[in-house]
Formats: structure tokens, sequence, C-alpha cells
């Protein structure tokens, strides 16, 4: 794969955001390296998008939660001789529920993703970037970021963690032609519902969401822009800031009604 145009790595690429971020990223005439467990989806996915852009699309299909998974597609990529200027770490899932009643496996294996995983592809790839002084981060962290969630305890704990990382990690290398960016959605019209069985929470029920495309355009655009903490919606940008004007208990206490399952 030659590296004229700009190469963008996306984890989670098989759907949502992902896939909607991979399509616009090729209708900018980039190459894409595609990472996700479904290798038959991401195989697909290339077929399209090599057939109406004039690009290439390496497909790598992996589990990033296991352990080395994330080391075997940096080594992947390098043994294939392609340099990554964009790095998307969207993969991630989350969980409803009372956490003494969840599954560890389940658990651990969304602290691998969420965490882990994207944490040492961002070491392994902003290396090569340094080296450069160019290059573009970006992980997907959510509107969960900001306050804690009961119900979903883990999740929301991860996407903490993920935007203070980013942040972190930007001021660091600022200076040094890279950017990385914070993208935080609220919920959207995706998989990601029915993944973490939400269906039943008040918070989903009886909503319209703003599309994955729409979410993933927004999150492109500031990304390229460098915008280091990306927050889509008026609303949700409105929410997030709010939290720190209000006592941490009140907002824990909120986040737990409006997340509890739906009476009838």
């Amino acid at each position: 794969m030659k590296n004229m145009k700009k190469t963008a790595l996306i984890t989670g690429a098989s759907s949502g955001i992902g896939l909607e971020l991979a399509r616009i990223h090729a209708s900018k005439g980039g190459d894409l390296v595609l990472v996700a467990r479904n290798k038959t989806k991401l195989d697909e996915l290339k077929a399209e998008l090599e057939g109406l852009h004039k690009i290439n699309v390496y497909t790598i299909g992996k589990d990033l939660s296991l352990i080395n998974a994330t080391r075997e597609v940096y080594d992947e990529t390098n043994s294939q001789n392609i340099q990554i200027d964009y790095l998307i770490n969207n993969a991630g899932f989350g969980y409803y529920g009372m956490f003494a009643e969840s599954d560890w496996g389940r658990t651990s294996q969304m602290i691998n993703l969420n965490i882990t995983a994207l944490t040492h592809l961002t070491k392994l790839y902003l290396t090569d970037m340094i080296k450069r002084k160019s290059g573009k981060i970006m992980n997907v962290a959510s509107t969960a970021s900001f306050q804690p969630g009961p119900l979903m305890t883990v999740y929301y704990a991860t996407k903490a963690y993920v935007l203070s990382f980013s942040e972190a990690i930007n001021n660091e290398v600022g200076d040094q032609g890279i950017t990385v960016t914070a993208l935080c959605p609220g919920p959207t019209e995706s998989g990601f519902m029915a993944a973490a069985k939400l269906e039943e929470s008040k918070l989903f029920q009886d909503k319209k969401f703003p599309s994955s495309r729409k979410v993933a355009e927004y999150g492109y655009d500031a990304m390229i822009k460098g915008k280091a903490v990306a927050i889509h919606g008026i609303l949700n940008r409105i929410l997030a800031f709010s939290v720190r004007l209000v006592p941490r208990s009140m907002i824990v206490r909120v986040t737990r009604s409006i997340q509890e399952k739906k009476t009838k």
C-alpha cells in the first residue's frame, strides 16, 4: 500500500460510527486499514469502498480484547509497509445492569477493549508519529465520560478514562505536529444499544437519536481540525459542562434515574 495518501486505521470498523468513519475517509481519497472481529463484513466494506473510490483498503480480522491482539495489528501494518497517518480508536462496547450481578468475563473484556487496547494502539502508533512529527489520533469516548453511571458502571468509567487520557496525551504532543481528539457522542442510532442490552432503559426508549453518519461526520471534521474534545450535539455539550456546576451526588442520582428501566 502506497503512502502518498493519508492512511487511517479504524478499529470497530464493521458497523456503526466506525463504518461511517471509513466511508468518510475513503470519500476524501484516503487509504484505510480496517480492524474488527468480523473480517467478512470488513471485506464487504473493502469491496464497496475500493469500488467507489480509487483507494486501497487493508482488512484485519482481530478481537482487540484479547492479549497481544494490538501488537499483532501493529506488526501486521509494519510488515505490509503501511504508514498510519490517522489512528481512530473506535472499538468499544457497554453492558447494562447492576455491577454486582454482572459477568466478570464480559466486564474484563470491556476493560480490555475500551481501555487497554485503545491505550496500547495509541502508544504503538504515536511513537511512529512522533518520529515523523505528524499524525492525528481520535479516541471515541462518550458523553458518559463526564459523570459516573449507575447501571453501566464500568462502561462510564472506561469512557472517563478515554477522555482524560486523550486530553493529557494531546497536551504532551501538541508541539510535535500531532493532535489527539476525544470524540464524545451522546446516544446514537447504531448497534450499541442492542449490544449493551439497553432497550428497556428510559434513556433510550421512545427517543430519536442522531445517526452514526452524523456523529462520524462531526468527529472526522473535529479530528482534522485538531480539536481536543468534540462533543456532538448542542444539548450534549450543555449537559456535559453543566455537571461541573452540580454536586456529584446529585449527578449520580439523576444518571441512575434516567438509566433505570421504564416502568409500564
